[in-house]
């Protein structure tokens, strides 16, 4: 690890941890640690690779930081999971992190492998997405909404995501034979997208019922530890829903920076400008931060400007199939934009500035910020920079 104190924090899929973490970081205090960072990573395969970024983004700190300041450090390791670049998704990163369903997803693997010309074949993978991701069709109508390509017809699923990634240019138009035989590329992208709608809930689910009752503790028995969050991608969408987490009274935040974060523009709006009657679901729980809410967003990161809509657009909209290859794809509207693509949205007051502005002048110090990173994040991984580390830095108000 590059930084001392250095602790890791880790949690499992439900948010429970094990005992004595809250000690482990109250005692840094008692240590004199007045400043603590916590940085939740990704989309990861393995706690290794969680912990390597954990120490490559907080090298840059100990040069950072003012005369006086004493910092520690922690990283959240959370079972996430990352596919590859390959044509196949990961077998091995699944069952890593979804172990209990390794029977499942070695069945879908091999018909992705084989991709029989038969709609039976398709029926059964469509089954296997929902065991995959616990769907129950037959509860669909009275549980929480799920997204329509884990319910609807799975020929038609897998027909419609095979015409959106031939439209985007992501697979040329022949490259696996015709008739049924080639939407077996779209079923590759549907098991994508159902391992996206497990991480989502997941990701929710540590912040708001792991981190956010942990910090809460931390608070109660070292009230004097201001505690500053990082997160990058799903890890963004973990520490933001911390704040819900937070016990009533308890505010141990006194910074949250979201590296290209892999939620909603919205998520922290009132009100919907596309359905004013909904609001964002973590409306206002910037106010429960001491300081302010950065958001580092990128144009140069294709997984939020066009993955990401795709994913959010099937998520929560019943009619997503019905539309064209284009309107499937869903980057240009502007009702599933991600908060790491252009910046928080539909927040009165929130401040927009350039990465030289908010690194020569700083940042405010309260409420919703958004810093335009696209001159140094050229991709959605691309957040070992000092000038994020920087940025950091300042919403914690603690550099030179």
């Amino acid at each position: 690890m590059s930084v001392e104190p250095y602790r890791e924090i880790s949690f499992d899929k439900d948010g429970d941890g094990p005992p004595g973490q809250a000690s482990e970081l109250a005692a840094l205090a008692r240590q004199g640690v007045g400043e603590l960072v916590v940085f939740a990573h990704g989309w990861n395969s393995s706690p290794s690779g969680a912990t390597r970024l954990c120490s490559d983004f907080f090298a840059p700190f100990p040069g950072l930081l003012a005369p006086g300041v004493e910092a520690g450090y922690a990283g959240l390791v959370w079972p996430s999971m990352m596919f590859t670049d390959e044509p196949v998704p990961d077998y091995r990163a699944l069952v890593t992190v979804l172990p209990e369903k390794e029977p499942v997803i070695g069945r879908l693997t091999e018909l992705l492998d084989a991709a029989p010309a038969s709609e039976a074949a398709f029926e059964e993978f469509g089954s296997l997405l929902r065991e995959l991701t616990d769907v129950d069709v037959e509860s669909v109508a009275v549980a929480e909404p799920v997204p329509e390509f884990l319910v609807a017809d799975p020929v038609a699923v897998c027909a419609r995501f095979t015409e959106a990634l031939e439209s985007d240019g992501a697979v040329p138009e022949e490259a696996f034979g015709a008739g049924l035989k080639k939407y077996w590329k779209g079923a590759r992208e549907a098991l994508r997208q159902a391992t996206y709608y497990v991480m989502k809930k997941r990701a929710g689910q540590v912040g708001e019922h792991g981190l956010g009752p942990l910090l809460g503790e931390v608070a109660r028995v070292a009230p004097g530890l201001r505690v500053h969050l990082v997160g990058h991608s799903m890890g963004a969408r973990l520490v933001a829903y911390a704040l819900r987490g937070l016990p009533g009274g308890a505010r141990p935040v006194a910074s949250v920076t979201l590296l290209q974060g892999a939620f909603s523009h919205y998520a922290f709006a009132a009100r919907l400008p596309h359905d004013p009657g909904r609001s964002g679901s973590l409306r206002d729980l910037q106010n429960r931060v001491r300081g302010p809410v950065v958001a580092c967003y990128s144009r140069h990161d294709s997984a939020l400007g066009v993955m990401y809509p795709l994913a959010s657009r099937l998520a929560n909209d019943s009619e997503s199939l019905a539309g064209t290859a284009v309107e499937l794809l869903g980057a240009d509207d502007p009702r599933w934009g991600a908060i790491g693509h252009d910046g928080v949205q539909a927040v009165p007051g929130a401040v927009r500035l350039g990465l030289a502005e908010a690194l020569r002048d700083g940042v405010p110090d309260s409420g919703c910020v958004s810093v335009d990173a696209a001159q140094v994040v050229l991709s959605h991984s691309d957040i070992r920079r000092p000038e994020l580390a920087r940025v950091v830095v300042a919403a914690a108000r603690v550099g030179r």
